[in-house]
C-alpha cells in the first residue's frame, strides 16, 4: 500500500478522494471526499506532525531525532501552523535566524536564503 499523496504532484492543487474501498469486506463507496486539514499538508509536514505527537509536543527533542537546530523545528511548525490556516508568526526576526539557522547546518543553499531574506 502506498502512503497518502495530499497535493497534486503537478499544480500542488487539494486532491479530493473520490473511492472509498473496505477489502475485508468488499465496501466501496464512490463520490467526493475532502482529505480536511490533513490535505492542506505536505507529506513532509504529515510526517513532522507525526513526529511531534509521538514526542508530546517536544520540539527539542524532534528537533534532536532530525539533527536540526531548535530554531529550524520551530520554523517547520510555524509553517504547519500557517498552512492549517493559524495566525503567523508575530516577530519576523525569528524568520531571519531560523533561515540563517537552516543555511549554517547546510539545509539550504547560500542563493536560497538570500531568496528568503530578501522575502521578509
Amino acid at each position: 500500500m502506498h502512503q497518502l499523496i495530499t497535493r497534486d504532484p503537478v499544480s500542488g492543487g487539494e486532491l479530493i478522494v473520490t473511492r472509498l474501498e473496505c477489502p475485508e469486506s468488499g465496501i466501496v463507496i464512490e463520490g467526493q471526499f475532502t482529505l480536511g486539514w490533513i490535505g492542506r499538508l505536505t507529506r513532509e509536514q504529515l510526517d513532522f506532525v507525526e513526529l511531534l505527537v509521538k514526542r508530546r509536543g517536544n520540539i527539542q527533542k524532534i528537533a534532536a531525532e532530525l539533527d536540526i537546530a531548535y530554531n529550524t523545528a520551530r520554523s517547520r511548525l510555524d509553517e504547519i501552523v500557517a498552512a492549517l490556516g493559524g495566525p503567523p508568526e508575530s516577530d519576523g526576526r525569528m524568520d531571519r535566524r531560523v533561515i540563517l539557522d537552516r543555511l549554517a547546518a547546510k539545509e539550504i543553499s547560500v542563493e536560497e536564503a538570500m531568496r528568503l531574506l530578501k522575502g521578509q
